[in-house]
């Protein structure tokens, strides 16, 4: 029995690639032709490529098996059918990446200056808020800016940024298939927001969770960036986790209420970043809702959640306070309508954000004058 080439490529023809529910040879993943060659000990080797999509392809291990599986039963059933019997088979199925392999450590955001992540020990602070602000008000203040929505189970930036209709796409840079952030007010910006129906919620185990926001990461177009803010999800988590594993944090903001409930949580997020493992620096605190301050009476404030306390615990952590930014109706309204308050320096509360934006440029410069870049956490997972 003599096996040739096209028997090969017949076996392929059976097999279908979960991917683009076709055959492997309808989807052109059969990268060269087999090669068929008789051993020394009788026996027949035969070498098959697969080109896949990428190298993290969920398909990829099934594939390969069923490609193994169909071309030994087809070679069986040929020889079968000359009524001959077939020697020992070989099969050997090699893989290969239509992208190139994503980049890792350094390599991976190199025209990314600093990255900030916006932090909070507790939900319901307003960090949200204060990421999409800040994100306009350096890109208001002429700086490249990127904004990342790390909220994977609750994402919040594409309403508030109304673009909720907006989809991706892919652009191929370099040989690999990226995907092209959405720009709105001079930010670039991703959130899986983008890819998953808003009226569903997202069931995803952390395994999941973590291999979506790494593909957010390093799967995209961010390009040449002046500031990298990271919107991250209250608590301490595989989220956190994972951006500490796969980017060198140039350092953490955290973002709390006045009141000693979130005042608590706050200092486990500090604690987290400044962890001897982790090492990431703490820029500054950020007091949100620190007063109330009603439409008719401008002048007012009433301190509805305390006074001042992250401006304590600013001083018993030696960091800066970044900013104190008042409760107003002003901040909810425009965040619902996809109108952040940071693009109008006319208010009151939109100013607040440009100072919060100055102060964070002037605390990132300082930070890396005097301190070494950040280095990836080396943690197993």
């Amino acid at each position: 029995m003599i096996l040739y080439p096209q028997l090969i490529m017949n076996a392929l023809a059976t097999v279908t690639y979960a991917g683009t529910k076709k055959n492997l040879v309808e989807s052109e993943m059969v990268a060269d032709q087999p090669t068929v060659a008789r051993q020394e000990n009788g026996s027949w080797k035969v070498s098959v490529v697969l080109e896949f999509p990428r190298e993290t392809d969920p398909f990829l291990k099934s594939t390969v098996k069923s490609a193994e599986a169909a071309i030994k039963y087809h070679c069986t059933q040929a020889a079968e059918a000359a009524g001959e019997q077939l020697e020992a088979i070989e099969v050997e199925v090699k893989t290969e990446f239509k992208s190139k392999p994503r980049p890792k450590g350094d390599e991976l955001l190199p025209g990314v200056k600093n990255i900030i992540a916006v932090s909070s020990g507790k939900g319901g602070v307003g960090k949200s808020t204060v990421s999409a602000n800040l994100a306009i008000a350096l890109a208001r203040l002429g700086y490249k800016v990127g904004l990342l929505d790390c909220d994977i189970f609750g994402p919040s930036m594409p309403k508030m940024f109304h673009v909720e209709e907006e989809r991706p796409y892919a652009v191929k840079v370099d040989g690999r298939d990226l995907i092209c952030p959405i720009e709105a007010y001079g930010v670039k910006m991703l959130s899986i927001g983008f890819f998953v129906s808003p009226e569903t919620a997202t069931l995803w185990r952390g395994g999941m969770a973590t291999s979506a926001l790494k593909q957010l990461i390093a799967d995209a177009d961010w390009g040449e960036l002046d500031y990298f803010i990271l919107d991250t999800p209250p608590g301490t988590s595989d989220i956190h986790l994972t951006l500490l594993q796969t980017l060198a944090i140039t350092g953490a903001v955290i973002v709390s209420t006045p009141q000693q409930v979130a005042l608590a949580d706050a200092r486990k997020g500090i604690d987290m970043y400044r962890n001897e493992k982790v090492n990431v620096p703490i820029l500054g605190l950020i007091e949100n809702m620190a007063w109330f301050t009603p439409a008719e009476l401008p002048e007012n404030r009433y301190y509805i959640f305390g006074k001042e306390g992250c401006k304590q615990l600013a001083e018993e952590m030696q960091v800066p306070l970044l900013a104190q930014i008042p409760l107003v109706q002003s901040i909810c309204d425009s965040g619902d309508k996809g109108e952040p308050a940071a693009l109008s320096s006319e208010t009151a509360t939109g100013l607040a954000f440009i100072n919060l934006a100055q102060s964070v440029v002037t605390v990132v410069n300082k930070r890396n004058r005097e301190q070494p870049k950040t280095k990836i956490v080396g943690v197993k997972e």
